[in-house]
């Protein structure tokens, strides 16, 4: 059985979408919350995430860092490399029962492989997406690892279970997120943006438009294009714009090269810029802008529970499963323009339970607590003799 459970958070993300389980892990007597911060959330350029986890009343039981500087290919490559390291020697003081992971980060892979060679189990929150990149080979890779799933929809179930996995072990429960997103109250103070943001001074009360655009790592090269498109086309709109600042993918500190360049010549009076926003305030930002633009997961799975209008730019996102919310378009400055402008004139949507009902956090520690599957794995393929 499990007692000692093992939350690893790798990226500014991850917290916002672990933070439901946790409380639950934490609430429960039979089970004993660990906590590991590592990657981005320990980088101040991040916005030092790992302070918010404390400061929620979370203990920090190990911190690994492993990023090696440089936005590339290469330095990610090593990145997982020097992670395998250093999360073995978190777990081997841990000594945890079973960790557990959510995404498709390459610093969780390099967790997956130090804990599977160690022996340690593996439950793994939202497998059996589709998104492209190599964000999704890395996601059925910790699949394949992982000794318990609790896939976001009934499609990643069943692609899942596709893979060879014992669908004993696969639990559709949502996204913990949603948990999240339907506690918080919608209030956000006006000023949030003049406080935590640098350049333009806009207003939370009024209509505001967030940006989040990520670089694709498979074809990071022509990034630069992608997003002087993408502020063209909101130059043209001048509607007060929030823009958080991309991940530590190969290709980021190229985009954030592009935008400081633009912050610096243009100097644009509608465009503020923000390392991070703590979860509930994200959320809360999120709910309230007019219409989020770019190429986040988050805008795909936290805007259903909310209605957020969203434009999906370019390929990063290829394949997900989207709501009625969502608006998908290509990396070009007109379509852009023309997709953005559609949502602004339709604003709000009907919320959705694509992603949820908003109860995956106590469904994920029922199944935790009752797991006592053997360490090594077997394929499962009905009809074929293992």
């Amino acid at each position: 059985m499990v007692n000692r459970v093992c939350v690893v958070l790798v990226d500014r993300a991850n917290f916002g979408r672990m933070h439901p389980v946790m409380n639950e892990i934490k609430r429960d007597p039979s089970l004993e919350l660990q906590v590991l911060c590592a990657g981005t959330m320990l980088l101040e350029r991040f916005g030092h995430t790992a302070s918010e986890v404390e400061n929620a009343g979370f203990r920090i039981d190990a911190r690994v860092f492993l990023e090696v500087e440089g936005s590339t290919p290469i330095t990610m490559a090593k990145s997982v490399g020097l992670g395998v390291i250093e999360f073995t020697s978190a777990f081997q003081m841990l000594q945890p029962d079973l960790i557990l992971m959510i995404g498709d980060r390459f610093e969780a892979m390099a967790a997956v492989l130090a804990a599977s060679y160690m022996n340690i189990r593996v439950a793994h929150i939202q497998g059996g997406e589709v998104s492209g990149s190599i964000d999704e080979s890395t996601r059925h890779a910790i699949t394949k690892f992982s000794h318990l799933h609790f896939p976001a929809t009934s499609r990643s179930a069943q692609y899942i279970v596709a893979m060879g996995e014992d669908p004993a072990y696969v639990h559709c429960v949502g996204c913990p997120v949603g948990d999240y997103i339907t506690s918080l109250k919608p209030d956000l103070d006006p000023k949030i943006f003049l406080e935590r943001s640098v350049g333009a001074p806009v207003m939370a009360n009024e209509p505001y438009l967030l940006v989040l655009f990520h670089p694709i790592t498979t074809t990071f090269s022509s990034q630069n294009n992608e997003v002087l498109q993408l502020l063209e086309a909101l130059s043209e709109l001048k509607v007060p714009t929030v823009w958080l600042w991309p991940n530590i993918d190969a290709g980021a500190d190229a985009i954030s090269k592009e935008l400081r360049r633009f912050r610096e010549v243009h100097r644009p009076d509608w465009l503020c810029f923000a390392k991070n926003f703590d979860p509930a305030t994200y959320q809360k930002i999120l709910m309230k802008t007019a219409c989020a633009v770019g190429n986040s997961s988050s805008f795909v799975r936290d805007s259903t529970f909310s209605g957020t209008p969203v434009v999906l730019v370019g390929d990063r996102q290829q394949g997900r499963e989207i709501g009625a919310n969502t608006i998908k378009c290509s990396t070009s400055k007109d379509d852009i323009l023309l997709a953005v402008k559609s949502q602004l004139a339709h604003g709000r949507y009907p919320i959705e339970n694509l992603y949820g009902d908003g109860t995956a956090s106590i469904q994920i520690v029922e199944h935790i607590k009752n797991f006592a599957r053997p360490h090594q794995k077997i394929l499962c393929y009905p009809g074929v003799e293992n």
